[in-house]
């Protein structure tokens, strides 16, 4: 297989080869942007826009946030959660019929890396008890109020992003062992409640072998990668090494994955046996830095020779790009990037940095990517879009622009 024929491959999984809808954007329309991508990273960097909105409007175009917000944290007889929140790649948003698969992790406490927080359970057992008391009670209720209902607690580690107290440590725990759930979100603030009060009878019943769910979990990982390495197969679910790789064995024994090879790849890869191979991919996307697409950074790499790599801890003086920039697919090629901020109290998308990538066609790219930004500050609501001076792109994109 030719790069260039796994990457058509690649974008037709992710759905970047479909048309975006004619006219209003509804429910029907998101489940099938899911029903490629399988979920939606959750991330609490809003300097432009929350990461689990993004890759929807990369692929749809402008819609109503609402339709994730009802799709993942309501519910009612006429319109059912469709999604529901824990640990996948990274905190995510999953189908909630895909909640059992994950059950496997919820035994292991969330992952290895959780090991620290399982001492709650020996030196704090009725705090456990007590917060799924005052959740059963009170719930859906955030690790504020309930720290509050019970009295506070002793707070922990250095630093605001690990200034916890005991009982957010054990809401945490909790969620990653499947005790407790998002019931809802008040701004990013999730709100704990039971599983029970959240997700539907038959899925709480159904509890898959564990070589069955990470089976399972693989085949929709090639589902929404169309071809891909065993290494990239598991990240999508942050799997272990061994039991990916006999779940691959399994699909490709199956008939499900097919092994090629990929001219440049050094892995071996496998293609998911229903991928389409669309003859071109065409329009334009923004991608935030948490799009499937792109998250794996040396998939990006392998797919469109396009070295990505997120700067929001890099010092300011040493960034080369920026603090929170998005690459700019356009006719099935990453041809730029952009560093994006929401001005939200000017009403102004702030564009501080703009950049081609090499042989970048700025007839074709500036324009496009004037567009993109246009369309991307209307549908966050801003009036306008102010392109700093960073960046080869800088100056024609804001000629363009004005």
């Amino acid at each position: 297989m030719s790069p260039d024929t796994a990457r058509r491959v690649a974008l037709a999984a992710q759905g970047f080869a479909d048309p975006p809808p004619r006219g209003e954007v509804t429910r029907r329309h998101l489940q099938r942007a899911l029903s490629r991508t399988k979920l939606l990273q959750i991330d609490s960097v809003n300097v432009a826009v929350r990461a689990h909105y993004m890759p929807l409007f990369s692929r749809l175009g402008a819609y109503a946030p609402e339709l994730v917000d009802t799709a993942a944290w309501s519910h009612s007889a006429r319109q059912p959660r469709l999604l529901v929140e824990y640990w996948a790649h990274e905190a995510s948003l999953i189908p909630i019929e895909d909640w059992p698969l994950l059950r496997w992790r919820m035994r292991e406490y969330g992952g290895a890396w959780r090991r620290r927080s399982r001492e709650l359970l020996e030196r704090s057992p009725e705090l456990v008890d007590d917060v799924l008391a005052a959740v059963k009670d009170l719930g859906p209720i955030g690790a504020g109020a309930l720290e509050r209902e019970l009295g506070g607690g002793e707070r922990q580690g250095r630093g605001p992003w690990w200034n916890r107290t005991d009982t957010k440590r054990v809401c945490e725990l909790l969620f990653a062992m499947g005790e407790l759930t998002t019931g809802t979100r008040r701004g990013f603030e999730r709100l704990y409640d039971l599983p029970e009060r959240v997700l539907p009878a038959e899925v709480l019943g159904h509890e898959p072998e564990d070589d069955e769910a990470i089976r399972a979990l693989v085949e929709r990982s090639a589902h929404a990668l169309g071809v891909a390495t065993e290494t990239d197969l598991r990240d999508y679910y942050r799997l272990s090494p061994g039991p990916s790789k006999q779940a691959v064995a399994e699909l490709v024994e199956d008939g499900v994955l097919e092994p090629v090879s990929v001219r440049g790849w050094r892995q071996p890869a496998y293609r998911y046996s229903a991928a389409r191979i669309p003859r071109k991919v065409l329009g334009r996307a923004l991608l935030c830095p948490f799009d499937p697409l792109i998250w794996e950074r040396s998939r990006a790499q392998r797919l469109f020779d396009f070295h990505y790599r997120i700067e929001i801890y890099v010092p300011e003086p040493k960034r080369q790009y920026g603090y929170y920039v998005f690459p700019f697919l356009l006719n099935g090629e990453l041809v730029a990037r952009v560093d994006l901020k929401a001005d939200r109290a000017s009403g102004v998308l702030r564009v501080p940095g703009a950049f081609g990538e090499p042989d970048c066609d700025l007839a074709e790219v500036v324009p496009e990517l004037a567009a993109a930004l246009r369309d991307m500050a209307s549908w966050l609501g801003l009036d306008d879009v102010a392109i700093g001076d960073r960046g080869d792109l800088s100056k024609p994109l804001r000629a363009v622009v004005r």
